[in-house]
C-alpha cells in the first residue's frame, strides 16, 4: 500500500486553525448579521487568503487585526466572504407578478430591490417596468443597494458576459442590451436608458438606518434573509413590511417561507407576500 496523502491543511500557505474560523464567523456576524455555517470553512480560509496575501501579511490573526482596525478593510473582508449568485430574470415568476402589479396599480412610484449584487435584478425589474410602460421614461423609481461595494460598482456598470442573457428572450436582448465589439467582444452591456432607471446605493440591512424613504410599492429582498439568524430575519422582515403600502409586494426568495409571520404579511403568490395591515 502507498503512503497516505497529506492532509489538506499542511499544503495550505497560511496557518488556519479552528479559532481563526471562529474569529471569521463572530466578526462577519456582528459588522454584517450575516450567519457562516460550519460548512463554509474552505471558502473562508480560500477568499481570505487572497485577502493577505493582496496585504503582504503572514498569518490569518495578522490579517483580523488589521480588519478590526480599518473600515477599507473591513469592507474588502466583508466583499470577500458575501456570495453573489445571481442572473437576469432569476425566478421568473415574480416578474410576471410585478408587470401584472404594475398594470393593475397605475399609481406605484417606488421598488426597491434589497440585494442587488452585480445588477442582473434590478436591471431586470427595470425592464419589465420599462415594458409595462412602453417607455425608459416613468414615474417609478427603482432603489437597488448592496452591501458589497465591488458588486454595486460591477452593477453600475452594467457590463456582463455574453452567456449571462443566454436565457433572456430574443426581443429583450435587442431591446435592452449592446452587444460588444472588438476588445469588447464576448460581452454585452445594458443599455444606457435602462441603467439611468435604477439608482444604486451601499447598504447593510443589519444597520439600525437606511436610507430608503418609505412608503415603497414593491421590495424584492430575495434569498437574503437565510444568510441572517431568526431574530435578525425577524428584525429586517419587520422593518421592510412597516416601509410597504397596505397594498404592496414583498418578495421573497425560493428558499425562503415568511407563512408563520401572519401578523406580519400573508401569501398573495409563491414566495410573494402582502403586508397585514
Amino acid at each position: 500500500m502507498g503512503a497516505m496523502p497529506p492532509r489538506m491543511a499542511s499544503t495550505r500557505e497560511f496557518a488556519f486553525e479552528r479559532a481563526d474560523f471562529l474569529k471569521v464567523q463572530q466578526m462577519l456576524f456582528k459588522k454584517a448579521g450575516i450567519k457562516l455555517t460550519d460548512a463554509k470553512e474552505a471558502m473562508v480560509y480560500s477568499r481570505l487568503a487572497r485577502r493577505i496575501r493582496a496585504k503582504g501579511l503572514l498569518s490569518f490573526s495578522e490579517y483580523l487585526a488589521v480588519v478590526n482596525s480599518s473600515e477599507n478593510e473591513l469592507e474588502q473582508f466583508i466583499n470577500a466572504l458575501t456570495t453573489n449568485l445571481t442572473s437576469f430574470f432569476r425566478e421568473p415568476h415574480h416578474f410576471t407578478a410585478l408587470a401584472d402589479y404594475l398594470r393593475d396599480n397605475p399609481q406605484v412610484t417606488t421598488i426597491w430591490c434589497a440585494a442587488s449584487s452585480t445588477g442582473e435584478e434590478p436591471y431586470s425589474i427595470a425592464m419589465v417596468v420599462a415594458e409595462v410602460f412602453g417607455s425608459f421614461k416613468t414615474p417609478i423609481k427603482i432603489i437597488a443597494s448592496d452591501i458589497d461595494s465591488k458588486v454595486l460598482a460591477k452593477a453600475k456598470e452594467g457590463v456582463y458576459p455574453l452567456a449571462t442573457i443566454a436565457k433572456v428572450s430574443e426581443s429583450r436582448q435587442k431591446q435592452f442590451f449592446h452587444k460588444g465589439k472588438g476588445s469588447f467582444e464576448g460581452k454585452v452591456r445594458v443599455v444606457d436608458e435602462l441603467r439611468q432607471m435604477v439608482q444604486f446605493k451601499k447598504l447593510n440591512l443589519t444597520e439600525s438606518k437606511w436610507s430608503i424613504s418609505s412608503p415603497l410599492d414593491v421590495i424584492f429582498c430575495r434569498n437574503v434573509m437565510i444568510y441572517f439568524d431568526k431574530p435578525t430575519q425577524l428584525k429586517v422582515l419587520t422593518k421592510m413590511v412597516g416601509m410597504l403600502k397596505p397594498q404592496g409586494l414583498y418578495m421573497a426568495g425560493h428558499s425562503e417561507n415568511f407563512n408563520m409571520h401572519t401578523n406580519l404579511v400573508r401569501p398573495v403568490g409563491k414566495t410573494i407576500y402582502r403586508p397585514v395591515k
